[in-house]
């Protein structure tokens, strides 16, 4: 019986390249994802991509990220829905990479974040990360403002309201958690839009009555 590979990068670009009439190698956006055969090994054929700043490889079944070193221009990675079970391999873009969607893999620990010194946006639902000293690594991006985490055992141990609490007061400059504003009060409370409106509602009830001093 014949053994069906995987579709590898380079034949993965080769399609793209077919498809889309253009050079993958001055290309700013390239999609890699849904193959068919999936994906499952990043490799140093990602390396010909060298003025991409969005890359997608989600929905393929990928257990490890490699072979972006060289992609200086790389901004946006997008990697959901694979079977990744950890950071490593992201380093080498620490210093230009923005946002990373991550979500759906099997990641529990958050070991290498800290590299990616000018992450703004990261989207990391439904993984396995479930202590708060995991989470608290991401304390060490000065610049990260948008992160979604739904879905991690972490998340699902708290309730809605608490889980944005503490998120919001261990991540100070954060301003949108899983898709809503974090609104802050005098307290550095968090709370969503929903939970706002009810206050100013309930205020709105208690009003004064007119001549009344």
């Amino acid at each position: 019986m014949a053994v069906v590979k995987a579709t590898t990068c380079k034949e993965a670009i080769k399609r793209w390249e077919e498809e889309n009439k253009q050079d993958p190698a001055t290309a700013k956006e390239v999609t890699l994802s849904f193959q068919w055969l999936p994906i499952e090994k990043m490799d140093n054929s990602l390396a010909c991509l060298a003025e991409c700043e969005k890359l997608s490889l989600s929905t393929n079944m990928i257990e490890k990220i490699a072979g972006v070193g060289t992609l200086k221009n790389l901004k946006i990675l997008s990697l959901g829905r694979n079977v990744i079970k950890s950071l490593a391999g992201l380093e080498p873009l620490g210093e230009t990479l923005e946002e990373l969607w991550i979500s759906y893999n099997c990641i529990e620990k958050m070991k290498g974040i800290n590299a990616m010194k000018n992450l703004r946006t990261l989207y990391m639902s439904n993984n396995l990360v479930r202590d708060w000293n995991e989470f608290g690594k991401l304390q060490e991006l000065a610049n990260i403002r948008n992160v979604s985490f739904v879905g991690n055992p972490l998340y699902e141990s708290l309730e809605v309201d608490q889980w944005r609490v503490e998120v919001a007061r261990r991540l100070p400059c954060l301003e949108k958690l899983d898709g809503e504003p974090i609104i802050r009060t005098e307290d550095n409370t968090s709370l969503n839009q929903s939970a706002l409106m009810k206050n100013d509602n309930s205020l709105e009830n208690c009003k004064i009555p007119e001549g009344t001093s």
